[in-house]
């Protein structure tokens, strides 16, 4: 036992240190596209013809990426020496569902110090679950936030949804959604509960979680990684600020009102 202790004390922390401080650790995140100037209108109508979701708009000599179609497919990714979409570090990726003033005043904090959370696999391919799950263990460490896991829909505030909504998934979800007391708030995490990613909609899943509840908090990602999906639960307890689902060309942000 005591070798096990002076092991654990010459290791030291090992959780990450986020949101303290970004974290920069190798294999946290492949990172996600952004929007890129390009060297004519052309290479930018190629890049959004590749893109197999229509996450990628041509504007002004660039291209824009909507986050919440993008599924990481790397199409957007040129040969050595040709002009392609610029990839960003980070995990900061949730933003609100609604961008409106309304809907932020809606997110005002409501939650004490903790919330308890309800995950709910609408259909999902297995990916974004299997991120969920790394936020409870040691690196992430969620708890040390005040986030923890409920088993039942009655005790939660947070209903955590990955997947397009399958059909025969829409009265579940529904019947969860309506067993949580108010208040409550719903997070769609992955491409496909944001706007059904590359599986809805269709004759067998919906477009996305919010055709079917409501949704406040959405983070995107293909899957998102672990890191993204503690932003949102953040964004919901107002410790971190939202991200913006559109990343357009530098110079259209910096035209922006």
């Amino acid at each position: 036992m005591a070798n096990w202790v002076l092991k654990g004390l010459r290791t030291g922390i090992k959780t990450t240190p986020y949101p303290r401080r970004a974290d920069d650790a190798l294999g946290v995140s492949p990172g996600r596209p952004r929007g890129t100037l390009l060297s004519s209108t052309d290479r930018a109508e190629e890049l959004a013809r590749r893109c197999p979701t229509g996450a990628i708009v041509s504007k002004n000599n660039g291209i824009a990426i909507d986050h919440g179609s993008c599924v990481h497919c790397f199409r957007c990714q040129g040969g050595e020496n040709e002009d392609a979409a610029a990839w960003e570090r980070g995990c900061e990726w949730a933003a609100y569902a609604d961008e409106s003033a309304t809907a932020q005043r809606k997110m005002e904090n409501i939650f004490g110090r903790s919330l308890d959370i309800r995950f709910v696999d609408a259909g999902a391919c297995g990916a974004c679950i299997s991120e969920a799950r790394q936020i409870n263990n040691p690196y992430y460490n969620m708890h040390r936030l005040g986030f923890f896991i409920t088993p039942t829909p009655r005790n939660a505030d947070v209903l955590l949804v990955a997947g397009p909504v399958s059909d025969a998934m829409r009265l579940p979800l529904r019947k969860t959604y309506e067993a949580m007391p108010t208040p409550k708030r719903v997070i769609a995490i992955g491409a496909c509960a944001i706007s059904g990613g590359v599986f809805g909609p269709s004759f067998a899943a919906s477009g996305g979680v919010e055709e079917v509840i409501p949704v406040d908090v959405v983070v995107p990602g293909c899957p998102p990684p672990p890191l993204a999906i503690l932003h949102g639960l953040l964004l919901v307890v107002e410790k971190k600020p939202p991200t913006p689902l559109i990343s357009s060309p530098p110079d259209l942000e910096a035209s922006a009102p």
